[in-house]
């Protein structure tokens, strides 16, 4: 069973007044990549954070958007800096004495000022820490098997669809192999008919006819490049329906049945079979372009 690189989970785990969200949203990419920003006070966990999504995805990038509503517990309300405050009123009528100003002070003149007002740092509790990042964890593990289901849903897509292909891929092949059954005899027979016609019976060494026959003849013979083409397909399908991630082993095996592909077109100098062969290689790309989504 393949898997796709796409897909997206979101996970949420609440307890006591606080709430942990986690959302996860993977692309393809050639190798593993995660960027993730968690809160300041795990900072220190952010490698067992990427340990836990490698344990179940393989390569892709992976996008993860984190929420901890924790406000009840560790946020202050925000407080007034008295003694700022009574430092701005003075030098405020220090001003309006100099340039001759009166009347009353606006509060507006006072909240001009951005540090009047500050939000207390949070309160370090261990055990509060403990609880947040247990729901971290929690939510990331319902983002995952969300993101997993998700992945699985569209890989079985995929399958289907390159499954079906395959199958074009391997007709072709069958029609390449009836086209040519018996035709290095016949190859044979008919270059010694030109080259009789064209040379003097008494000038041909006929051992040596025979020879160059047989080399022009084997050279325009596919038999061993339709085995392994059909040998590739065969290992394609056990791939696909591998336990194993299969995404780069695919990607590999794409490149050997198009190279088979191209040997069998420019040696088969027949228009029956390049006209198979241009059917498999339409497929085969149609093949590539799905097998970049494959984990």
């Amino acid at each position: 069973m393949i898997i796709s690189m796409t897909g997206f989970g979101r996970g949420e785990a609440s307890a006591h007044g606080v709430t942990a969200m986690v959302e996860l949203k993977t692309l393809n990419s050639r190798y593993l990549d995660v960027s993730v920003r968690l809160p300041q006070q795990f900072q220190d966990k952010e490698l067992q954070f990427k340990e836990v999504l490698a344990q179940h995805i393989s390569r892709g990038k992976i996008n993860v958007s984190m929420y901890l509503d924790d406000k009840e517990f560790q946020r202050q309300a925000p407080v007034v800096d008295a003694q700022k405050l009574a430092n701005y009123v003075q030098i405020l009528r220090e001003i309006q004495t100099t340039i001759g100003l009166e009347g009353p002070l606006e509060l507006n003149q006072l909240l001009n000022f951005n540090d009047l007002i500050t939000q207390p740092e949070p309160v370090q509790d261990p055990e509060h820490d403990k609880l947040c990042w247990s729901l971290i964890q929690q939510a990331n593990a319902i983002a995952i098997e969300k993101l997993m289901d998700m992945k699985r849903q569209e890989g079985a897509q995929l399958e289907a669809d390159i499954s079906s292909r395959i199958s074009g891929i391997q007709e072709a092949i069958i029609h390449i192999q009836q086209t040519t059954d018996g035709r290095a005899e016949d190859l044979k027979k008919r270059l010694q008919e030109r080259i009789s016609t064209l040379l003097d019976d008494e000038k041909i060494d006929a051992d040596r006819l025979e020879m160059e026959v047989a080399l022009m003849a084997d050279k325009m013979d596919i038999t061993e490049e339709t085995v392994r083409l059909a040998a590739h397909l065969k290992f394609f399908m056990e791939a696909i329906h591998s336990e194993e991630h299969a995404g780069r082993r695919l990607n590999f095996l794409t490149q050997e049945i198009n190279r088979e592909l191209n040997t069998i077109g420019s040696k088969a100098n027949d228009s029956g079979i390049a006209h198979e062969v241009v059917k498999a290689k339409e497929m085969l790309e149609q093949i590539r372009e799905q097998v970049q989504n494959i984990e």
